[in-house]
């Protein structure tokens, strides 16, 4: 099959219901925070839709208004979300009438630093996969578990970091987050939802660049990394 170029053929879930607590500026939540001037969300959008995917969803808070004065957000299909992110990605997945063969991708609007250049790498990697896999970076420094105290270091050893996008098949994904949560399973993201019920999934070498906008100084790194163009 020949090299993919753009995401036809592929619909993007973006969740973007998060409020950020833990980073929540005067009432703003993070994906609404700027970067070099722009809006983390628009960022996150404008490098989705620059490679063509079939649709795009986006998932927004039942009390978010904020996302209707970004105007790229026009050129996609906004959907409420739920209590927890999987809520909310299962919210997305539903909007969808597609086969059970489709491949979903979804991206944080948090990670505006994602590579366009990897997106595909990661589209073309999977596509002859029966399920799916994720973009991941493998972790160098030491792990520590704490409570409080320190409890116990870690073994780093074949750790790796998740990262999004990440990419299913539409019915895998769909039946894996919807049986996770009538189970009350905690997820983390759409892989572990995968892994709770015996699938793997492939593993895609990411870049350290793709930070998960979570803390005030991720803002600064991601203008840093911007202004060096290190994530185009």
């Amino acid at each position: 099959m020949d090299s993919l170029d753009s995401l036809s053929g592929i619909s993007v879930v973006v969740p973007a219901a998060g409020v950020g607590k833990r980073m929540l500026t005067k009432g703003v939540p993070k994906q609404y925070m700027t970067v070099l001037g722009k809006p983390v969300l628009q960022i996150t959008l404008e490098k989705i839709l620059s490679l063509k995917p079939d649709r795009v969803i986006l998932v927004v808070s039942p009390c978010d208004n904020r996302y209707k004065f970004i105007d790229i957000v026009q050129a996609c299909e906004v959907v409420v979300g739920g209590d927890e992110r999987a809520n909310s990605v299962l919210n997305g997945l539903s909007s969808l009438d597609v086969n059970d063969q489709h491949f979903v991708m979804v991206h944080d609007a948090v990670r505006p630093c994602v590579r366009t250049s990897d997106i595909l790498r990661l589209a073309n990697a999977v596509k002859d996969h029966k399920i799916g896999g994720l973009l991941a970076v493998p972790v160098f420094q030491s792990l520590k578990k704490v409570s409080g105290v320190l409890v116990k270091t870690i073994d780093r050893e074949g750790v790796w970091q998740a990262q999004t996008p990440q990419i299913f098949r539409y019915k895998i994904l769909f039946d894996a987050i919807n049986k996770a949560l009538k189970m009350n399973y905690k997820l983390g993201d759409e892989s572990q939802a995968i892994e709770l019920f015996g699938r793997e999934v492939l593993v895609l070498k990411g870049h350290l660049d793709n930070i998960k906008i979570t803390e005030q100084d991720d803002l600064e790194l991601a203008r840093y990394y911007f202004e060096k163009s290190t994530c185009e």
